[in-house]
């Protein structure tokens, strides 16, 4: 049970320390819509998840006024849609229609951003695979809702490097085609190796087919409140800062398991799993870089950022699993650069490179992302930064991802606005070196040898 001194405890957590529930996401199974007809299936995808997520956004304001945790928002995520339309769609156009119907329920629904506008090419890609692939840039383009994500490799499969080459250019594409806007089409836009099937967090989130018919995850995040914990221990020794984190993300979790509980016996949906990922935004005091300067660091980047980094996501990781049996989708730190003020702070003061961030990436729950980059980078210089991400999930059997911003017309030392839970971006230098010799050639990096478990 839940006593007393825990709901004053809670109660300031949210009030003082930007606790809150980062997202309410209604996985729903697409596999049943199946057609040969495009307007058919359209009508089918849209019938099915007005259904199920009609009560979606009432629900998660209902449960944040009755119990005062802000839920911020409100999320779907569907069957990657490369295999729905497989039978109807023959060009990419088809695929943009699609995209155009799940804007379009997304929109009438009311929710924040809808995910599944996906492939998984981590062996291979289908013909439907590359149709729904080169209609990215336009999908993406000519949507507000949509989020869509590749999965370019695993642990078990190697990385497809030629579906990581098409991702560069696809990246790029998207960035011209959404350039009057910030190119902000690459921010819904994430390419990902061992992408989980339950991720309630955007840009990656999709409904995995082993899924049921329909679920309720929730993401909860709370960096400030692990920040606040750790300035009451200041200069402590390691097993005291370790049991702190501990402690505290075990409470973040059961803010989330309630309104999970909660979501789940209202809309008549499952519950899948709580994602406790100390997920940053641009607000003051609600940053993960501000963590691990209260660990001991002068800035994000310093040297022992990566073990700092290390710790923290994994006392994370084992407060969440005692306060929940079902923690799942990342469930650790992430580490966005526009959406982390204290991130944008060490890269405008140089302590923070790519190369620093790709280090923190083994490490904590995603890998680079939301880093804006120069407009003028070469396709295969996206390639290469995608693969090098790829390579550190698939060899440490863990989820890594690129989410990155080649904005147009934008150099090192501009700054890109995106606005919201988005931020801003300073523009960080990129290696100037070739590596297109590399990325051009053809077929697939294989599976590591200790994939082979069986």
């Amino acid at each position: 049970m839940i006593n007393i001194s825990e709901v004053i405890e809670t109660n300031k957590m949210i009030e003082q320390e930007n606790l809150d529930v980062r997202t309410i996401t209604m996985g729903i199974s697409l596999l049943d819509c199946s057609d040969n007809n495009i307007d058919t299936l359209c009508n089918n995808i849209y019938n099915k998840i007005y259904k199920y997520a009609q009560n979606l956004v009432r629900t998660g304001e209902d449960i944040s006024k009755e119990f005062g945790i802000p839920i911020v928002n409100k999320r779907i995520s569907i069957t990657p849609i490369s295999l729905v339309g497989a039978s109807a769609c023959h060009t990419s156009a088809d695929y943009v229609k699609i995209a155009h119907t799940l804007d379009k329920v997304a929109n009438d629904l009311g929710v924040n951003f809808l995910g599944g506008y996906s492939a998984i090419v981590s062996k291979g890609m289908t013909h439907s695979d590359e149709l729904l692939i080169r209609s990215i840039p336009q999908a993406l383009a000519e949507t507000k809702s949509i989020c869509s994500s590749i999965n370019v490799g695993s642990t078990k499969t190697g990385i497809n490097m030629d579906a990581v080459k098409l991702m560069g250019e696809i990246i790029k594409q998207t960035a011209e085609q959404t350039k009057d806007n910030q190119s902000l089409g690459c921010a819904k836009l994430v390419v990902l190796c061992n992408a989980p099937d339950d991720n309630p967090f955007m840009a990656g989130a999709f409904h995995g087919v082993s899924e049921a018919d329909a679920i309720i995850n929730v993401g909860v995040s709370g960096p400030g409140v692990v920040k606040y914990a750790l300035e009451q221990i200041r200069d402590a020794d390691f097993e005291v800062l370790c049991e702190t984190i501990k402690k505290t993300a075990f409470k973040i979790t059961r803010v989330g398991q309630l309104v999970a509980q909660e979501a789940s016996a209202r809309l008549g949906v499952p519950f899948g799993i709580i994602d406790l990922s100390l997920a940053p935004t641009p607000a003051i005091g609600d940053s993960v870089a501000d963590i691990l300067k209260e660990i001991g660091l002068e800035q994000a980047g310093a040297p022992g950022t990566t073990a700092a980094l290390a710790l923290l996501n994994d006392q994370v990781k084992k407060g969440g699993v005692m306060a929940s049996s079902y923690v799942g989708g990342l469930s650790g730190a992430f580490i966005p650069v526009s959406e982390d003020q204290g991130m944008i702070d060490a890269v405008d003061c140089g302590c923070l490179t790519i190369e620093k961030l790709e280090a923190m990436t083994c490490v904590c729950s995603v890998g680079l992302d939301m880093i804006a980059i120069p407009g003028d980078t070469p396709a295969t210089t996206i390639s290469g930064i995608i693969a090098d991400e790829a390579a550190i999930g698939m060899v440490n059997q863990k989820t890594t991802a690129v989410r990155i911003i080649p904005a147009i017309g934008m150099k090192v030392g501009d700054n890109v606005e995106f606005g919201g839970l988005l931020g801003h971006a300073p523009i960080m230098p990129v290696n100037q070196f070739d590596c297109s010799r590399f990325v051009n050639r053809t077929g697939r990096i294989p599976a590591p040898i200790h994939s082979f478990k069986n």
